[in-house]
């Protein structure tokens, strides 16, 4: 299984303002306009759709495309969203677009066979955070503890509840299970509100700055017997390590599991519209590596395998047969 592991590059561009821009492959003059479900403002969920909509807005004399990617409340509500029309296209983790596609977990017994794969994106493990006073040093040093679990809806509650079902808890194992968003943990941890916070991210993540610069704060391995079972049966999960110097306080590299990010969409979604997405992001492929730390390991032909498990939507099929990177059918 593949590992990821993140740089202490800084970050190189203040974000971007949300976008909203046009192509006409699709329509020559009529605009077209995509919206792409994204995550809390912390996170690099809002990072990548604003990423791409920056891309793509900077074409739109060209395609007719406009973009426009809100923050959400992350993996579960972005493919919810795509089902019901509301988005066009999402970030997702490989575990809760597997769990959609395939009927399971948040998705038991209710498929949704046409949701579609885009791209995988750069490699997120479940990030534990606790108040060096908590006394909490291990996974298993949770229990009785103040935990933000997540709020419905994201990808960490998704995660935490993978976790909690591996080890046999449930919220009542916790003093009190918060669920709260991923905006809100970093205030309650440094106010004394939860003695630890989970979140599923990329590295070096704003949110988790935040926590460690306002309140003395350690990142927490996650890993064991129950662990070692997860990954080793789930293909989407691997274990990650977050090096050590990242954040304030925390100088030991820590080992952790987690997903890739991926972006989805839908069969119904309009084969054009995808195709000229896509072929944006990889023709401005550098740009977009420089927009973020965790993109900059990203490799394109891996983008098209890693964490995807639903089929490729035809319209980035189509880009990728043209580049070579797939045998045409």
């Amino acid at each position: 299984m593949k590992r990821y592991a993140f740089t202490t590059a800084a970050f190189t561009g203040a974000l971007l303002g949300a976008a909203t821009f046009a192509s006409p492959a699709i329509a020559e003059e009529e605009e077209n306009y995509v919206t792409i479900g994204t995550g809390g403002q912390t996170g690099v969920y809002y990072v990548v759709g604003q990423s791409v909509c920056r891309l793509v807005n900077r074409g739109s004399d060209d395609h007719n495309i406009r973009c426009n990617a809100p923050s959400t409340g992350g993996s579960v509500a972005n493919i919810n969203g795509i089902k019901s029309g509301e988005l066009d296209m999402g970030v997702a983790q490989s575990d809760v677009q597997y769990q959609a596609y395939n009927g399971e977990g948040e998705y038991e017994d209710d498929a949704y066979e046409d949701l579609r794969s885009v791209f995988a994106l750069h490699g997120e493990p479940l990030t534990l955070l606790a108040r060096a006073d908590s006394g909490i040093e291990t996974l298993e040093d949770l229990v009785d503890k103040r935990v933000n679990i997540g709020n419905p809806g994201s990808g960490q509650r998704n995660t935490m509840e993978v976790v909690m079902d591996a080890m046999g808890w449930d919220t009542d194992t916790f003093a009190r299970a918060e669920q709260l968003e991923a905006a809100e943990q970093a205030a309650a941890l440094s106010d004394n509100n939860i003695d630890a916070m989970v979140y599923v991210v990329g590295h070096p993540n704003g949110s988790i700055e935040e926590a460690t610069t306002t309140v003395d704060s350690r990142l927490i391995p996650i890993e064991g017997g129950e662990i070692d079972e997860l990954v080793d049966e789930y293909p989407y999960y691997t274990y990650t390590t977050i090096p050590g110097g990242l954040y304030e306080g925390n100088d030991e590299d820590v080992t952790t599991f987690g997903v890739s990010a991926t972006m989805v969409s839908s069969a119904d979604v309009d084969d054009d519209l995808v195709y000229e997405v896509v072929k944006t992001l990889f023709e401005n492929f550098d740009r977009f590596k420089q927009l973020h730390p965790a993109f900059e390991n990203l490799d394109e032909e891996e983008m098209i395998s890693e964490g995807l498990s639903a089929p490729l939507h035809e319209g980035a099929k189509r880009y990728y047969e043209e580049r070579g990177w797939l045998d045409e059918e």
